[in-house]
């Protein structure tokens, strides 16, 4: 007579520790790749204790950086020609959206260089310009 046979209940759990492992390897490389991901251009803006403005539209507004030597940036780092950068704002802009323009000076830039960007994003057809600042340290306020 043969003993009854055992039947091995069929185990569903799935095993999730190598999807830990991935997940905070993840984590590790977000966080160090992050802060080098910032773009644009060094520019050391002006301190200013005015109010952060509301982001209350819906679009990403265009950035204008003006270096010190008065040399024009775009959003993503490239440098262009005074000329072009009313030819760039145009066909960024919507028509039927008032996207926003923001123009980032140096500290120490020109106000003829300042005057210029101005200018260029105004001729473009722009309807709301901005400018930049660096929020003021906390013992000035």
């Amino acid at each position: 007579m043969s003993a009854p046979r055992r039947r091995r209940k069929i185990m569903a759990e799935m095993n999730v520790v190598p999807y830990i492992d991935v997940m905070l390897v993840l984590l590790v490389i977000f966080m160090v790749t992050a802060p080098i991901m910032q773009t644009g251009v060094k520019v050391d803006a002006p301190d200013a204790q005015a109010e952060p403005l509301d982001a209350n539209n819906q679009q990403e507004p265009l950035t204008i950086s003006v270096d010190a030597t008065g040399k024009l940036f775009l959003d993503d780092g490239s440098e262009v020609p005074a000329d072009s950068v009313t030819t760039y704002i145009t066909s960024q802009l919507d028509a039927k959206a008032e996207r926003p323009v923001y123009v980032k000076a140096d500290s120490t830039v020109e106000y003829r260089h300042l005057m210029n960007a101005m200018v260029a994003v105004q001729k473009a057809g722009a309807k709301k310009i901005g400018l930049m600042a660096d929020p003021a340290p906390p013992d000035q306020q």
